[in-house]
């Protein structure tokens, strides 16, 4: 295997410290960084000599998410393949760490985005920390909660996947760990202590991996104001069975008491592109009754038919907006919910027409996906 310092290795007797390493770029998962770390997972499992996998980000984040500006690049110079084959490894790998048969430790420091997520939550151990911040904000680019976000996002207490998958709200470490996104919390300055107590244990017994975990962890306290206190209210809202449902539920608990939670719940979902907001809703729908495979294979159908752009530009207009000319200010296609109709929806969900193109083929496994074994 080809070294790349996009990616960093420590070996520690049966232990390997997997090291994201493009600080800055906040750890933003190129092409190369996905098939290297698809290529050392592989590698890993037939490996009798290791036994345990952590996985940490050099600087401040552990991942911010995948290079979609890279994607847009290749497409803008005619080749949404280049995408789509990024996209699918990126997905085999989400699909390898979520039915991996050797624990993976991840130690979540700073910003957990996107694809970022896909990298850490299919893992069995998640460990959150103080300056942990959880988001999907890819409704606000014109794309949806991917890397088998459907499936996890969905499994979290009531209806708290579909708000956070749909504003793209922030979780610190302490939410994270009362929703289940993570499975351990630990104070930033025994972070390292714990890396250490993991590679000098020099095990791959999951039950002594949580149990020195364990040991380092603490139960944070949700600040007075975290959202995580607004379940009551995100189910009223966010069960409904449209976006436009959803948004005036939210409206009308406004009305009877507007704070600066609600207002700010408004504005993210009137921000977001509207397609996205409904193929992400109807995706976070069925993931709920799918299987971590299913949910990838179908994500893969979506995020493949966004790239080819035939039936809407808003990933390309809200990489422009946000992260190009950086004006915010993106105009949608459609422009409003109402002219989203069922039918534009039902297309992500279709396969491809396109005689190069293939769904995403995933092996068979027979281990139990890792979120299964979470908290929830």
């Amino acid at each position: 295997m080809a070294p790349t310092n996009q990616v960093l290795v420590n070996e520690s007797s049966n232990v390997r410290t997997i090291v994201l390493n493009r600080p800055k770029q906040l750890n933003a998962l190129s092409h190369e960084m996905v098939s290297r770390l698809l290529e050392l997972f592989l590698a890993y499992e037939e490996d009798p000599n290791v036994k345990l996998i952590i996985m940490k980000g050099e600087g401040r984040a552990f991942c911010a998410g995948g290079d979609v500006a890279a994607v847009v690049n290749d497409i803008k110079n005619g080749n949404w393949k280049l995408g789509a084959d990024f996209f699918s490894k990126e997905f085999r790998l989400n699909y390898l760490m979520a039915t991996y048969t050797k624990p993976q430790v991840s130690l979540l420091r700073g910003i957990v985005m996107g694809g970022g997520a896909g990298a850490s939550i299919h893992g069995r151990f998640r460990v959150a920390t103080d300056n942990s911040v959880f988001a999907m904000p890819e409704t606000a680019l014109g794309l949806f909660p991917d890397v088998g976000a459907s499936y996890y996002l969905s499994r979290t207490p009531g209806f708290f996947g579909e708000y956070v998958g749909l504003t793209g709200a922030r979780l610190d470490g302490a939410e994270m760990l009362a929703c289940g996104l993570a499975t351990h919390f630990v104070p930033l300055e025994k972070l390292s202590l714990l890396e250490d107590a993991l590679c000098k244990a020099n095990t791959g017994d999951p039950t002594i991996i949580n149990n020195i975990i364990n040991e380092y962890s603490s139960t944070p306290k949700l600040k007075e104001k975290s959202q995580y206190f607004r379940l009551k209210t995100i189910e009223r809202c966010f069960s409904r069975r449209t976006v436009e449902e959803i948004i005036s539920a939210l409206e009308k608990e406004a009305d009877k008491n507007m704070d600066d939670w609600i207002a700010w719940t408004i504005e993210s979902l009137k921000k977001a592109s509207p397609t996205s907001l409904k193929i992400s809703l109807r995706s976070f729908r069925e993931g709920r009754l799918q299987g971590v495979g299913q949910c990838l294979i179908r994500e893969y159908r979506m995020v493949c038919t966004v790239m080819q752009g035939k039936f809407s530009r808003d990933f390309f207009e809200g990489c422009r907006a946000l992260l190009l000319d950086k004006d915010k200010n993106p105009k949608w296609e459609p422009s409003k919910l109402e002219f989203v109709r069922d039918d534009m929806v039902d297309r992500y969900f279709k396969a491809l027409d396109d005689k190069d193109w293939e769904d995403l083929k995933l092996p068979a496994r027979s281990n139990l996906p890792s979120y299964a074994i979470s908290k929830l």
